[in-house]
């Protein structure tokens, strides 16, 4: 119906449509099923038609190109969304999503790895990979118990998000937590898979506002910093795949800069 109205609005515009001509009426008419009444349109009146945003492309100069440039399953509603899939890795919506949150949580441990790469090495002077077998570090382990706390730690978190992920909210409940009243700070405050939001992950109220202990999520700047992070996320990962490449010459990213 949207692509037979937009038809319906550009013919109008090809003929006498801005001075209000019958034919103009009858086919806005026909395209929305005959509910409007020709007669009671006022000949005055201007319609105006807005076009769908063009998807955004990674290679802005070139057109055509088929999927390679501009993938049919890329609609261009994801966050950063610039058409990349030369793989056609996101074929499958299901995969695309799983996709899209691995990308999620890679960037944001990237993001926090940069920060910490150039804090760590500018306040003691290790390079980043020896930092963990300096033996002036402050607390220093060996790599066994690094292990076994990673994988004691972490594997709990990350279960617990494999799992949310197949059955969203399934751990925003009480007995899922070992601490009390933790189900309203877990659950997701957005409705989006990925950005939970609430007081426990938005205390700043960056992408909304809490009214009476109750967080109230901002679609416009929810929206807007799902793109800010995104690009970040992504610049993050290419610095630390850098960062490994500098480390395996011995080099750290201060030290390539000179500092």
């Amino acid at each position: 119906m949207a692509t037979a109205t937009s038809g319906a609005v550009l013919n109008g515009l090809g003929s006498y449509f801005l001075c209000g001509g019958k034919r103009s009426q009858t086919l806005l008419a026909a395209a929305i099923g005959g509910k409007v009444n020709v007669g009671a349109v006022s000949p005055k009146s201007v319609i105006v038609a807005v076009a769908a945003a063009p998807k955004k492309s990674w290679i802005p100069a070139v057109k055509g190109g088929g999927n390679f440039i501009d993938p049919e399953w890329l609609d261009g509603s994801l966050p950063g969304d610039f058409g990349f899939d030369p793989l056609g890795l996101g074929k499958d919506p299901a995969f695309l999503k799983w996709y899209r949150e691995a990308e999620l949580i890679h960037g944001r441990w990237a993001m926090a790895a940069v920060v910490g790469i150039f804090v760590g090495q500018a306040w003691s002077g290790v390079p980043w990979f020896e930092a963990g077998a300096d033996p002036n570090a402050l607390a220093p382990f060996s790599f066994g118990s690094l292990l076994g706390t990673q994988l004691l730690l972490m594997g709990w978190v990350e279960s617990k998000r494999w799992v949310d992920f197949f059955n969203p909210d399934s751990q925003s409940v009480e007995w899922a937590t070992p601490w009390s009243r933790t189900a309203d700070n877990f659950a997701n405050s957005t409705g989006d898979q990925g950005y939970p939001g609430g007081k426990f992950f938005d205390p700043l109220g960056f992408a909304g506002t809490i009214k009476d202990g109750v967080y109230i999520p901002d679609t416009e700047k929810l929206e807007r910093l799902k793109l800010a992070e995104i690009k970040h996320a992504r610049i993050a990962m290419l610095a630390m795949l850098i960062f490994y490449f500098e480390a395996g010459q011995g080099k750290t990213p201060l030290g390539a800069l000179g500092l």
